[in-house]
This record gives structure tokens, C-alpha cells and sequence, in this order.
């Protein structure tokens, strides 16, 4: 039983789009439980043979804030460890998930949410949305891989220009540096995942695993 993430499948035809949903309200802030359950999610989702593609949301008002900081800051230094390999593991897991993944951004991808959001093969986004490296703002420097992500997406020197500032970026300029793929009206952020990902319905599903395996072989 989950108590912020779900896999919802589409019903009715023989391969389908799903939905990896975050939802712990407000702001979908990122604990060790939601990192559990992105992680146990992603692995339901990529051995399933009906579902072709996959949509990482967090409603239609915030994709995620970031990490849980007043929860993070009870933590002592073995538990602050295990933590990050937690987080770790919940984004690698998303990455490796052997279908197209689109990130439906509403709101906010900051610090750790950005993270997740790079996760994701591709990012749609509400033309309001905001993004940002935000750790540094928290006292923190990026974890799980976040700026090996950021400098895969953007040039080097932008991405350590975001992680050094943690200077929030709208979607205009996120979109100019390559952080999102399309930029939407908000209300239609996540019909538009759905179209993005409905291209990849009549593709092999074993040689579209292995040509997203083939990315990360390279690396």
C-alpha cells in the first residue's frame, strides 16, 4: 500500500500510457517514503507489458518543491546517509525505467524535483512554471547524481551557474537552455505529456528498451 506515489494505467487497449503520480500536498516535498515508493513504482511500471510509455506528474499545481527540509534536518549523519542512497536509488530508478518517460511540469522543479523531473527522458511544462538547483539556497549541494543530470541537459557552465546561484529560472529560459522540451498553456501541461508520449503506442516495446539502454550504455 502507497501513501504518496501511485501507477495509474490507462484502460481499454493493449498497450497503454501510465501515470506515475506524486501526491503528498502541498508541494509534493520529497521524504524518504515518497523516495521508496517512486522507486518501487518505477520497477511495477517497467516490468508491466501493457504499458508503453510513462508520465511522471505531481498535479495540476506543483510537480515538487524538493526535498522535505524540517524532515531532512531531524536526521543524524548514518541517517542522513541512508537517505541520500534512498533518493539515489528512487531517481536511478526512474532513469531506468526500459520505457519513454515524460515529465508533465506544473508549478515548481526545484532542488531534488528538478532532479526528478531530469530523470525523465522529456519535460513538458506549463509555460509559468519555475525551476531551479535550489540545494545551495538550503545550505546543501546537490545529491543523486543531480548535477550530472543538469550538465547532460544543459551546458556546464549554465548548469553550475544555476547550482552555485540557486536562482530560480522561468520557463522561458529553461526552455532556451534546453532544461524543458515544450512549453504549454498550464491548464494543458499534462494532455500534452499525453501526446508526446502517444507517439511511442506502436513501437516495439523491446527495441524501444534497448534503444533507451543504448543511451546509457554510452555514458
Amino acid at each position: 500500500m502507497t501513501e504518496f506515489v501511485s501507477a495509474v494505467v490507462g484502460g481499454g487497449d493493449e498497450r497503454a500510457i501510465a501515470t506515475l503520480l506524486l501526491s503528498r500536498p502541498p508541494t509534493n516535498a520529497l521524504t524518504r517514503q515518497v523516495y521508496r515508493e517512486i522507486a518501487e513504482a518505477a520497477d511495477e511500471l517497467g516490468r508491466r507489458d501493457d504499458v508503453a510509455a510513462v508520465i511522471v506528474f505531481g498535479g495540476h499545481e506543483i510537480f515538487s518543491a524538493g526535498d522535505d527540509m524540517p524532515q531532512w534536518r531531524t536526521l543524524n549523519a548514518d541517517e542522513a546517509a541512508r537517505a541520500a542512497q534512498v533518493c539515489r536509488e528512487a531517481v536511478d530508478a526512474l532513469a531506468a525505467l526500459p520505457k519513454p518517460t515524460v515529465a508533465a511540469v506544473t508549478g515548481y522543479a526545484l532542488g531534488a524535483g528538478l532532479t526528478l523531473a531530469l530523470a525523465a527522458d522529456w519535460r513538458i511544462s506549463g509555460d509559468n512554471a519555475k525551476f531551479g538547483a535550489t540545494e545551495i539556497l538550503a545550505g546543501r549541494a546537490p545529491a543523486a547524481g543531480a548535477t550530472q543530470r543538469l550538465s547532460a541537459a544543459i551546458a556546464v557552465s549554465k548548469a553550475k551557474d544555476l547550482v552555485f546561484s540557486g536562482r530560480f529560472v522561468d520557463a522561458r529560459e529553461a526552455l532556451g537552455m534546453g532544461l524543458v522540451d515544450e512549453l504549454v498553456a498550464p491548464d494543458g501541461v499534462y494532455d500534452a505529456a499525453v501526446s508526446w508520449a502517444s507517439r511511442f503506442l506502436e513501437y516495439p516495446p523491446e527495441v524501444l528498451a534497448a534503444a533507451k539502454a543504448a543511451f546509457a550504455d554510452g555514458r
